[in-house]
């Protein structure tokens, strides 16, 4: 889940397979990266991710509703415990650690509050496929592109407004191609497979994984199909409390 977004989870790292660690330099020198006071401390990056990273979970349906449907699986997320603001090489916004069970977020790559939001949302969708699934993050290239698959079809990224800020627009079935498009890098960025192989594991997995549409129901085309995925969700879930 870089941005370029692909997962880095890792239990195990190999010399030959840094699982997308390389991506971000933090994750490789300690275990649980805290950075000092100082890069903490107000008017730096870091400060400014956490804020962003604050508005987003209180403001954003998309990760309102993915924050609650973990709580309903048995994943609670917490900020503090869950979410890491890190500096990152080259253009990734973010990725999930499945060793730690965190999202890292980007803070010298992420900018402006719709970035975070998507960058949140994407990162929720991993953590959200880990925690309902048995994810083999590193052995089946299959499994990695199924939750590529599903963060970019889901987290609006593939969004006409994300779309268009990119040069990208509007032929008809664009949303799909944008969708296989972005896993394939994803995949490409965290795992040293050839493009053929990612190429195949996303043919293979993608009529599945791109009409997975859980936990929202629906493709979340924009904020307010977002919103009402969650007031659906949120109904949903008082219907099934009552029976």
């Amino acid at each position: 889940m870089s941005h370029t977004d692909s997962p880095m989870e890792g239990q195990q790292r190999q010399e030959e397979e840094d699982h997308g660690y390389g991506l971000f330099p933090e994750r490789q020198q300690r275990g649980h990266p805290r950075g000092s006071f100082l890069s903490q401390s107000l008017f730096t990056f870091n400060h400014k991710c956490r804020v962003m990273l604050t508005i987003a979970l209180d403001s954003s349906p998309y990760a309102k509703l993915l924050l609650d449907a973990m709580k309903q699986s048995g994943c609670t997320v917490f900020k503090d415990r869950h979410f890491s603001c890190e500096d990152c090489d080259g253009s990734v916004s973010g990725g999930f650690d499945a060793a730690t069970s965190e999202i890292v977020l980007c803070q010298n790559n992420i900018h402006g509050q719709s970035h975070m939001n998507r960058v949140v949302t994407h990162e929720l969708i991993h953590a959200f496929d880990h925690c309902r699934a048995h994810v083999d993050w590193f052995n089946n290239v299959k499994h990695l592109a199924c939750s590529e698959i599903r963060a970019a079809n889901l987290s609006g990224d593939c969004s006409l407004s994300s779309e268009v800020s990119r040069f990208k627009f509007g032929l008809k079935g664009h949303h799909q191609v944008c969708v296989r498009d972005r896993a394939l890098r994803s995949i490409l960025a965290v795992r040293k497979v050839s493009r053929e192989t990612a190429e195949r594991a996303v043919d293979e997995v993608f009529e599945s994984c791109f009409n997975d549409h859980e936990p929202f129901g629906r493709i979340p085309h924009n904020k307010n199909d977002a919103k009402y995925a969650y007031r659906e969700f949120q109904n949903r879930n008082r219907y099934y409390g009552n029976i």
